[in-house]
């Protein structure tokens, strides 16, 4: 029953994740057709889009609790000793619940949705703080990378060029697999290699998750458009 159960767990999560994994691809859509409206001053077009980014948002918060639910479910579940029927149905919809109400956040203060609303500030109103907001506070909490490091601490090449990327479940640092599998077979006290974090990395909780490669192909994407706008055009030949 216990294997069973371990299998039926981990297909609907992987599933779940790649659910997961889309979303966030679908909302870096969006944010890239906002900032393209913005930028061609159709600002209604831009408010519908933000309406939709929202919904999005919703849906990605709710397939979190679902995967959470699946999650306990499987390192929780015991079945019942008169060998009455589970109604795993209920089960999942009360995880889901448990985990929404957990959650006190909107998808309005989600960090995903203050991206999309720093991408499209940025367009007009590039290095000015966003309405609301101090300055200070903007260097402290701009949420445009959700990479917590730029480079591999151990070999120290950039996040968007690792070969084999992956992060710690646990402090979210991200690492060149080959250099964090070496550094952890050689170190007797595995604490994470980037300076100041106290976390302790754990073999089977240093992996490439879906959501981190959706990550790093935004810092690429980010990388390309920053030095777009960096290219002075020569315009002496244009008649």
């Amino acid at each position: 029953m216990a294997g069973r159960m371990e299998i039926v767990v981990s297909t609907l999560y992987d599933d779940n994740q790649s659910l997961i994994t889309d979303i966030r691809k679908a909302f870096s859509v969006l944010k890239g057709i906002a900032v393209d409206l913005e930028r061609d001053k159709q600002f209604d077009q831009v408010k519908e889009i933000e309406g939709a980014a929202l919904e999005l948002l919703a849906a990605f918060d709710e397939v979190s609790c679902f995967s959470s639910a699946i999650q306990q479910i499987g390192a929780t579940y015991v079945p019942p000793s008169n060998n009455e029927l589970t109604d795993f149905g209920k089960l999942i919809e009360e995880g889901i619940a448990r985990f929404k109400s957990q959650s006190t956040s909107q998808p309005q203060n989600h960090p995903l949705f203050r991206q999309f609303k720093e991408a499209i500030w940025n367009v007009h109103h590039a290095g000015q703080p966003m309405p609301g907001d101090e300055q200070e506070e903007i260097v402290m909490t701009s949420t445009q990378c959700n990479l917590l490091n730029t480079r591999c601490p151990i070999s120290g090449k950039p996040v968007g060029e690792l070969d084999n990327p992956v992060r710690s479940m646990d402090c979210k640092h991200i690492y060149e697999k080959k250099a964090i599998m070496h550094y952890m077979k050689h170190n007797k006290q595995l604490k994470c290699p980037v300076a100041g974090c106290p976390k302790i990395l754990v073999p089977n909780r240093v992996a490439c998750d879906p959501l981190l490669l959706v990550d790093i192909e935004e810092l690429r994407s980010r990388s390309i458009r920053a030095s777009d706008t960096n290219v002075v055009e020569d315009c002496t030949e244009i008649d």
